[in-house]
């Protein structure tokens, strides 16, 4: 195997994909990024059984072969040189030989034979939903906060792409709150798959200025995302998603219309206060005729209240988790916000003023 290739071409998609070799003792070769040359065009891949990322890189020129090497080390190695260099890789005996300029190095890899085969996407029965890169990464930033890491419910690890009424949405739930974003209309495919966190992290790191569109295929067990010249190709969860439709509460008649900056900024002084208590512990109060008051609960540290001027249809009062309602106004998008509720022990619902798309849900705390 020979190739030339600049620095930066061969750095960026380096970093790519080495995020996913990971060190797991009984299967060392996962630390490695298996280097495939065919035809003039390079394939990186990595994978850690769950997951793979694969980029395809073109080259000026090359010789057909495949070799497995450490993926961090070549990464870093490559990273370290100067940009504006033409890199020649070439293998011989298990062994990969680096030179650029006046630098060089000899990296000893392992036979590609030992690299895990990757899974396919079948084509033909694939669902494929195509969106621009931008619209999908607010979205999925908008939802991701309230996955959880709590590996005993595996549902609720990942966000679930699901569609109805001709929609197609992203939701998460950690059971103490909930998101959906509705990111595709009028589809005519039908799908509900739960994809992990993980994936999606690692989804949003591979996007760049340069990406426009991309494209998502679900099979059966599998999802790839295809960002230009970058695939991850991910196994779904093997769960049921719960029925988050009917968690959303209809009737609401405490409804507030409010400045989303100057209600981030009097939560954040409200939380300050609260921090000492395990749940970040905030009162949410409505007055009519236009006062919404924001204090944290008494605690060692002392008392905070702040009145903001508003649209009030009721009054009431709610306790919230004071980092949870953070996160949410953090990823809302207008500068006006609505926020409603019923009760002290109902949900409290999040939206944009103007758009109907992004939902978040945040449960109340026990008083």
């Amino acid at each position: 195997m020979e190739i030339e290739v600049t620095q930066e071409k061969l750095s960026k998609a380096l970093n790519n994909v080495s995020r996913v070799a990971v060190g797991k003792v009984t299967l060392p070769i996962l630390n490695n990024v298996l280097i495939r040359v065919e035809k003039n065009k390079i394939s990186l891949v990595t994978t850690n059984l769950d997951m793979a990322v694969v980029d395809f890189l073109p080259v000026s020129e090359s010789k057909d072969g495949t070799i497995t090497v450490p993926a961090r080390l070549l990464a870093e190695f490559i990273s370290t040189l100067p940009k504006g260099e033409t890199i020649k890789l070439s293998s011989k005996d298990d062994k990969i030989t680096i030179s650029a300029g006046k630098y060089s190095s000899i990296i000893n890899g392992t036979p590609a034979d030992d690299f895990p085969e990757l899974p396919e996407i079948d084509e033909k029965t694939a669902v494929v939903f195509k969106m621009g890169v931008e619209e999908f990464k607010n979205s999925i930033n908008q939802v991701i906060i309230a996955s959880s890491n709590d590996l005993t419910r595996p549902a609720l690890t990942g966000v679930y792409f699901n569609t109805y009424d001709n929609i197609l949405a992203v939701a998460s739930t950690d059971g103490y709150r909930l998101a959906e974003k509705k990111i595709i209309k009028n589809v005519q495919s039908e799908i509900n798959v739960i994809v992990p966190t993980a994936t999606l992290q690692e989804v949003l790191r591979a996007i760049n200025e340069d990406m426009e569109e991309i494209e998502i295929s679900f099979n059966e067990d599998l999802v790839r995302f295809r960002l230009g010249e970058v695939e991850i190709i991910s196994k779904i969860i093997d769960a049921s998603f719960p029925d988050y439709q009917k968690l959303i509460p209809k009737d609401n008649n405490i409804k507030i219309t409010i400045d989303r900056e100057e209600l981030t900024r009097v939560t954040k002084l409200a939380a300050l206060f609260a921090r000492r208590s395990a749940s970040g512990s905030i009162i949410l109060e409505t007055k009519k005729p236009n006062i919404l008051s924001v204090r944290s609960v008494a605690s060692e540290l002392g008392e905070n209240d702040s009145n903001l001027e508003t649209e009030v249809t009721e009054e009431g009062k709610i306790n919230l988790n004071s980092r949870f309602l953070l996160d949410a106004l953090n990823v809302l998008d207008e500068k006006n916000i609505t926020a409603e509720f019923a009760n002290r022990i109902s949900p409290i619902i999040l939206k944009d003023k103007k758009s109907t798309d992004y939902t978040h849900i945040i449960m109340p705390l026990n008083q």
